[in-house]
């Protein structure tokens, strides 16, 4: 992009006529963010560690998006650490906790046994998957707790329930990237460390506590200091960033245990060797910078933007038709999630968007999309009756997203609808 271009004309657009509705899955990098990477790369090309002028660029730029990460989730430069991505940051939570457990007992003939884990029956495969591996190979034990079925959440009680002597790490994440639900963190971090302070005088291992923010970050308040958490993961794709992360960690090395995966040239001090993706990193400083800036503005716009959906579905369908999977007693939800399904016949997800010609969206998370009908198991284990789950969209919106952007959606899925009735009844 040239210095003079109008940063809007970087701003990652859709097909013709096409409308995004799954800003959980991924957003578009924000035309300032375009611009900062541009800037590093052309500007601070350099490597990190050197000292001549574009080395030392590139480390400025590095601490500045270091300070604008922590900023964002209210903690110090010194607390983050950069990484590929949130599968990584989760992956390196788990190995330090495993690690952590093992090196705490009081003498090396000591053995409290095999370290376990638990987490929630709906996170992000990069939780759940490492854990099962390791339970797999006899590293560690787990418990993945099921979400109430009428909140959609993991209750904080539910969670204590499943702690063990050889607990070592509580992972639940800050909101469900399906449903939305915001899960009850503070509450649970709080509960934690009360038990560790009776633990400690057991002579038990310390559990851990860390959450998976990367749906919230961008839509809600983010502070570490409220939740009371060790590690908070980040990622940047998710708030309009470039595809890498950062990893929270309250104190890393001191105060909180972390153990690096990798081993090289001691970048990241150590915890995360390898020279710096500073392009990159300098992207992720200037979108958390708008996040710090313009949060709360873009909650309200898109929760707005997402009422007047549900409204609209309602008042096109029939409210009769429109099942919301995402709403449960008392439980709050991400201002920009609408997990819903359209009752009848023949009407799974999958076949509603393959009829859609404006709409691009997805039936849930887009990990998963491989899968076929099958519905979601996140939405099966908040209690989500089959066929009613095998009908399921996820539409999300955006900081762009308009009311207008609403009403060629919903026409798009009524023709779309009325194509699969039609068919059906043949």
């Amino acid at each position: 992009m040239g210095a003079g271009m109008d940063p809007a004309e970087a701003r990652c657009e859709e097909p013709e006529g096409r409308v995004y509705l799954d800003y959980n899955a991924t957003t578009p990098p924000a035309p300032e963010v375009v611009q900062a990477v541009r800037d590093a790369m052309s500007q601070a090309w350099g490597n990190p560690s050197s000292s001549y002028p574009a080395g030392r660029k590139a480390k400025e730029h590095i601490g500045s998006a270091r300070e604008s990460v922590a900023r964002m989730v209210g903690g110090r430069p010194e607390d983050i650490i950069f990484t590929s991505g949130g599968t990584e940051a989760n992956n390196m939570v788990i190995h330090t906790a495993c690690r952590h457990f093992h090196d705490s007992q009081a003498t090396p003939g000591d053995s409290w046994g095999t370290p376990h884990i638990v987490t929630s029956s709906v996170e992000h495969d990069s939780v759940r998957l490492p854990l099962e591996q390791l339970v797999k190979e006899g590293l560690a034990e787990a418990t993945f707790v099921p979400v109430s079925q009428r909140s959609g959440r993991a209750e904080v009680d539910d969670v204590l329930a499943a702690i063990r002597s050889t607990t070592c790490l509580v992972s639940i994440m800050l909101a469900n990237n399906e449903t939305g639900v915001i899960m009850p963190v503070m509450e649970l971090s709080q509960r934690v460390h009360a038990l560790n302070q009776r633990r400690v005088a057991e002579g038990l291992p310390r559990i851990l506590v860390h959450t998976d923010a990367a749906q919230m970050i961008g839509k809600g308040r983010v502070d570490v200091q409220e939740l009371g958490v060790d590690y908070l993961t980040i990622v940047g794709h998710k708030f309009y960033g470039p595809r890498i992360g950062a990893l929270y960690v309250r104190g890393p090395g001191t105060t909180t245990p972390l153990h690096p995966m990798l081993f090289g040239g001691g970048q990241e001090r150590s915890f995360r060797p390898g020279t710096e993706n500073t392009p990159m990193i300098a992207g992720l400083g200037k979108a958390a910078e708008l996040v710090s800036k313009n949060w709360e503005t873009y909650k309200a716009h898109m929760q707005d933007v997402r009422d007047y959906l549900e409204a609209k579905l309602e008042a096109s369908f029939g409210k009769q038709r429109i099942h919301h999977n995402s709403h449960f007693t008392g439980s709050k939800r991400l201002c920009n999630t609408s997990n819903f399904s359209i009752l009848g016949p023949g009407l799974q997800g999958r076949r509603v968007l393959s009829c859609c010609k404006i709409l691009l969206a997805s039936v849930g998370a887009a990990c998963h999309s491989e899968k076929g009908d099958r519905p979601s198991l996140i939405l099966l284990s908040c209690g989500i009756p089959y066929d009613v789950a095998q009908n399921a969209l996820r539409l999300s919106v955006g900081r762009d997203t308009t009311r207008t952007d609403v009403d060629l959606v919903v026409q798009d899925l009524m023709q779309a609808v009325a194509q699969l009735d039609q068919d059906q009844a043949l």
